[in-house]
């Protein structure tokens, strides 16, 4: 899980331990040195590796142990962030592609759907959606057409969220209750699909899977949960 800067460690720190929780072996979080000691103070299970030099995180891509990678969480609108993106896709391991790893690329979308030739699951919520897209109509259309421009799995968050594979498959999972809609869900929910990604399941299942379990494990807790 590629973290954020020292003002934004939450986001990455949540994904990381939903991924932990659906059944990743371990998980490591990476994260700007000069925020190392916020994210060490708050995780134990997560592993945690500072990037000091320009090539630290590409050694880390080409670490066979390494099966699957999430950016975007808490990393920030930036050229660090697209930068990341960059050097994932370059790895073609699976990944994960969730807020500001999509935001970033607001100005020119084709340039993230162009560099996406491995298993890929993009999960924008309706305004990230708007900034990468221009499909139009019901969440079933825009999330199928998504995925087809894009060449990945699109997971369109929403109360009635949306799973659709460039190859025309598509689910709507609609048991997600009100009490999700709240700071930190969606970077869970990412971290579950990279959990399911680790375990060598296929990008839309992994999406599938994750969506219906976060909405279950919603319906389960109701008010009250953060």
């Amino acid at each position: 899980v590629v973290g954020g800067g020292p003002n934004s460690t939450g986001a990455a720190r949540l994904a990381a331990e939903a991924a932990l929780r659906i059944g990743a072996g371990l998980v490591t979080l990476v994260v700007p040195v000069e925020a190392l000691a916020i994210y060490a103070s708050h995780l134990t299970a997560v592993m945690l590796q500072a990037l000091n030099e320009e090539d630290d995180f590409q050694t880390l891509l080409n670490d066979d142990r390494s099966s699957a990678v999430l950016a975007g969480p808490g990393c920030g609108v930036s050229d660090y962030t697209k930068t990341r993106v960059f050097e994932i896709l370059k790895s073609k391991k699976p990944c994960v592609l969730d807020a500001d790893a999509l935001s970033v690329f607001s100005d020119n979308p084709r340039e993230l759907f162009g560099g996406i030739t491995g298993a890929c699951v993009l999960t924008p919520h309706d305004g990230e959606y708007g900034r990468l897209f221009t499909g139009k109509g019901d969440r079933l259309s825009r999330a199928r057409l998504a995925a087809k421009v894009s060449g990945s799995v699109v997971l369109l968050k929403g109360g009635d969220s949306v799973v659709a594979a460039p190859d025309g498959r598509a689910a709507v999972l609609s048991n997600a209750p009100p009490v999700l809609a709240t700071a930190g869900s969606g970077d869970v929910l990412a971290g579950l699909v990279l959990g399911f990604l680790t375990q060598g399941c296929e990008p839309y299942h992994a999406a599938c899977m994750a969506a219906w379990i976060h909405g279950e494990s919603g319906r389960r807790l109701g008010n009250g949960l953060v």
